[in-house]
C-alpha cells in the first residue's frame, strides 16, 4: 500500500504519490508556457485559440493526472486487501467466494480503466506542450477546437471517429 503526502499550491491542497512531487500549479504553469496558441489547429469557422483557453486546458489536464493517478493508488490499495483477504476463505461457501471474486475483478477493471485513461491523457499532455495537439492522427486535419476542448484525449476527429467506431 502506498502512502500519500499533501503538497499545498498556491490555488489548493492536491494528493500525490511519494516520487510525484511536482505540484499540479507548478506543471501548469510551465508547461502551459510552452504552448503557442497560434499553432494550434482550428477547423474553418472556428476561433483561435487564446492562452487563456490553453492554460485552462492544461490545467484540466494536469488536473485529471492527478485525479487518475489518487484513483489507480486507490484501487491497487482495494486490491492488495482484496488479495490478501481472498487467503482467508477457510470456511467460506460457494457465494462468499464469488463475492470476492467479483469485488476482485471490479477493481482489477476500475485499476485497468484508470490506467487507460491515465496513458490517454499523459499522450494529450505530451501533444500539446509538444507537436500535433489538434491533429488528426488518422487524417492528418484539424480535430477542432470545440471537440480538444470537450474532449482533450481525442485523437481523432468526429469523421475518422465515426469510421472507426464502425468497424
Amino acid at each position: 500500500m502506498t502512502t500519500t503526502a499533501r503538497h499545498k499550491t498556491s490555488n489548493d491542497a492536491t494528493l500525490v504519490a511519494p516520487g510525484r512531487a511536482r505540484t499540479a500549479a507548478a506543471t501548469a504553469a510551465r508547461g502551459a508556457e510552452s504552448v503557442d496558441p497560434a499553432e494550434l489547429p482550428v477547423r474553418p469557422g472556428e476561433d483561435p485559440w487564446t492562452s487563456e483557453e490553453v492554460h485552462e486546458l492544461h490545467a484540466e489536464l494536469i488536473s485529471e493526472l492527478d485525479r487518475l493517478r489518487g484513483e489507480i493508488d486507490a484501487a491497487e490499495a482495494a486490491i492488495t486487501g482484496l488479495m490478501r483477504d481472498s487467503n482467508d476463505g477457510a470456511g467460506d461457501d460457494q457465494v462468499d467466494a464469488g463475492t470476492k471474486n467479483i469485488s476482485r475483478e471490479s477493481e482489477l477493471a476500475l485499476a485497468n480503466n484508470a490506467r487507460d485513461s491515465l496513458a490517454q491523457t499523459e499522450h494529450a499532455l505530451a501533444r500539446l506542450e509538444g507537436v500535433g495537439f489538434g491533429i488528426c492522427e488518422s487524417c492528418g486535419q484539424a480535430i477542432g477546437k470545440a471537440r480538444m476542448q470537450a474532449f482533450p484525449r481525442a485523437t481523432l476527429c468526429v469523421q475518422c471517429k465515426a469510421k472507426q467506431e464502425r468497424r
